[in-house]
């Protein structure tokens, strides 16, 4: 079974929605005959190519309830071992590491590249790296069995942006509005950060009903979508 999670590494919700679906999938039977591949979104295409503090950024973007926001999604996150930091992280156009992330996929492999997705989120939620800087991404690639050097060159050119673009243009293609979006075996989507109850379900059903239509790309909370999360 093929499932290709579409997220953002600015999205908080989806890195919630990575955690809940790992829960889910640790405890499918069917676990090891499933393949994870994280395809690129945007929530902001037009993001700053120099990185600006996350909580003046938000709260130019959606005032005084930016706290708020924030405050809901660092509480959901704490039952899932995630340690969002807002105060230090800084928000920056995602494009370089959604790049660096096809190079992960293409050049190493599905589980290297779930490994760098999982230190792309902590990066930025956690510890307030730049990921727009070449030189961080570079690092974080090599923390997960990348050649340092050969990511380091491939950021510095263009390899990799056209196809980057391409799958974010058939993202919205197919009707990717929001993420997290999980879509399994190319037909049935799932949509938002759900239980892992919710996801081990899905699981099943496609697996035991693989000719059975779920409802497709249906919002169902707890998603970003366009530069603005749901609380």
């Amino acid at each position: 079974m093929k499932v290709e999670i579409y997220s953002d590494i600015a999205c908080p919700w989806c890195y919630v929605g990575k955690r809940r679906f790992e829960q889910a999938l640790e405890r499918f039977e069917g676990k090891d005959g499933v393949e994870v591949v994280f395809r690129p979104y945007q929530l902001v295409p037009d993001a700053p190519e120099q990185a600006r503090p996350h909580r003046e950024w938000l709260a130019e973007r959606y005032g005084p309830q930016s706290l708020a926001m924030d405050a809901r999604i660092a509480e959901v996150g704490r039952t899932l071992g995630i340690d969002y930091d807002f105060d230090a992280a800084l928000e920056v156009n995602t494009l370089r590491a959604h790049r660096l992330l096809h190079l992960a996929e293409t050049e190493y492999g599905a589980p290297v590249q779930a490994a760098l997705k999982e230190r792309l989120l902590k990066a930025h939620f956690t510890e307030g790296v730049d990921v727009g800087d070449v030189d961080a991404l570079a690092g974080l690639a090599a923390e997960t069995g990348i050649d340092r050097e050969r990511a380091a060159a491939y950021l510095a050119g263009d390899e990799g942006e056209a196809e980057t673009l391409a799958q974010l243009a058939e993202a919205r293609a197919i009707g990717v509005t929001a993420v997290p979006t999980f879509v399994f075996e190319g037909q049935w989507a799932v949509q938002g950060g759900q239980e892992a109850d919710t996801f081990l379900q899905v699981l099943r059903q496609v697996e035991a009903e693989t000719a059975r239509q779920l409802t497709p790309i249906a919002p169902a909370g707890d998603t970003c979508a366009d530069g603005s999360c749901q609380i």
